[in-house]
Parts: structure tokens; C-alpha cells; sequence
């Protein structure tokens, strides 16, 4: 996926709206600062959250690693073109929306969360 195709698939997600921050950062995110993605992260990259689970596993792949300053919160950084398939980018960047909508308050989650 081209950064323009990653950026349209996250403003599909409910409640979704982009805004730039700290220079060219694309940031993705709901309810008014909950960010899910970050499109060229620290230059080129893509960033966004992970299951805790799932993390260590995540940045063991090549082409995937900790994000810098979001780490602790497990979100990881891909360099473009993203190593992963399309589907599961997909996957993973519809996950991360989920982490942070369910850590939403329940008056705001109403009508975000994915089935």
C-alpha cells in the first residue's frame, strides 16, 4: 500500500480524521486527539499501536521495530513500502483504531467500535 492508499483506509474508520502535527507528521486518530496511525513517522515511516501480545513479535519482523517515544504504549514503526501484505496492514491499522477506541470513554465509544 502507497501512503496516500494507508491514509484514505484510515479515514474509512469510524470516527477517523487526519490533522498534521510536529511538521509532516500525518496523524490519524479519533475523538479529537486519540491518535491510531502516524504516517510519515520520524521521516517515512508508519506507525501505529499493536496488541500488547502481539508487540514483541511485531518487531522481531524485518522492517518493523519499536516506535521511538511511543514504544512503551506498543506501537511500532514500518518503513515504506509497509513489509506486510496489504491485508494485513489492513488488519493491523483496523486493530489499532479498535485499542484506542475501547480505551475511550463509554460516552464517546458509542458508534466506533468495529465488529
Amino acid at each position: 500500500m502507497t501512503a496516500d492508499e494507508i491514509a484514505a483506509f484510515c479515514l474509512q474508520l469510524p470516527g477517523a480524521r487526519e490533522d498534521l502535527k510536529w511538521g509532516s507528521n500525518r496523524v490519524f486518530s479519533v475523538a479529537g486527539n486519540k491518535m491510531f496511525a502516524i504516517l510519515d513517522f520520524l521521516g517515512d515511516g508508519l506507525a501505529f499501536k499493536v496488541d500488547a501480545d502481539l508487540f514483541l513479535g511485531q518487531v522481531d519482523r524485518p522492517g518493523i521495530r519499536p516506535a521511538p517515544y511511543l514504544a512503551r504504549a506498543h506501537w511500532i514503526t514500518l518503513v515504506m513500502p509497509p513489509p506486510m501484505g496489504d491485508e494485513e496492514l489492513r488488519a493491523a491499522l483496523t486493530r489499532s483504531h479498535q485499542l484506542v477506541v475501547a480505551k475511550l470513554p463509554k460516552y464517546k465509544r458509542a458508534g466506533l467500535l468495529l465488529d
